[in-house]
């Protein structure tokens, strides 16, 4: 029989998806004033991977990662994507703009071993966690370098996001050596 140990505590991500200034400086407050400061922060990319947004965001959008300072137990990943639901909520309620889904907030956390995405989809390969909310390994870490799935979303295979969860995976390191 295994010993039934708690999971060490994870960062937390978020990517946001928009093409409006407004909606990144927005979310960015309204996340450091539920999840806690960032510490660390990416630049913002063209999200030109796909055009699966385009109907309800709009053409022109940029996609950016936040990495959030006080780290998490993985079990909360649920959660987390109901608040950013409920932000996006938000955001589109109290601004008149002409898309139906002017900001998209994707929650996720990383480990030493795996990047995981929270999402509402049901696909084959993610685990069905709670109130409507599944989990999927997007990227996992071996020799060295994150690996991708057959699943993986085009963007997240690039080298530039990938860096940025590097930069993570080595700070959640460091905050583990220090304990």
């Amino acid at each position: 029989m295994g010993i039934v140990q708690n999971h060490r505590p994870v960062i937390l991500i978020a990517a946001v998806i928009s093409r409006y200034e407004q909606a990144f400086d927005w979310s960015h407050e309204q996340l450091k004033s539920r999840w806690g400061d960032t510490c660390l922060e990416s630049t913002r990319f063209d999200f030109v991977e796909t055009d699966f947004y385009e109907s309800t965001m709009g053409r022109g959008l940029k996609k950016q990662f936040w990495a959030f300072e006080n780290l998490i137990d993985p079990a909360d990943i649920a959660s987390t994507k109901l608040t950013s639901n409920d932000l996006e909520a938000q955001f589109a309620e109290s601004n008149s703009l002409p898309e139906e889904r002017p900001l998209n907030i994707d929650p996720g956390y990383v480990t030493e071993a795996k990047l995981v995405l929270a999402t509402t989809k049901d696909r084959d390969h993610r685990i069905y966690l709670q109130h409507g909310i599944f989990a999927e390994v997007t990227l996992h870490y071996h020799n060295r370098l994150w690996q991708s799935s057959r699943w993986t979303y085009p963007d997240y295979q690039r080298a530039d996001f990938q860096e940025f969860f590097s930069e993570c995976r080595q700070l959640l390191r460091q905050k583990y050596r220090s304990e």
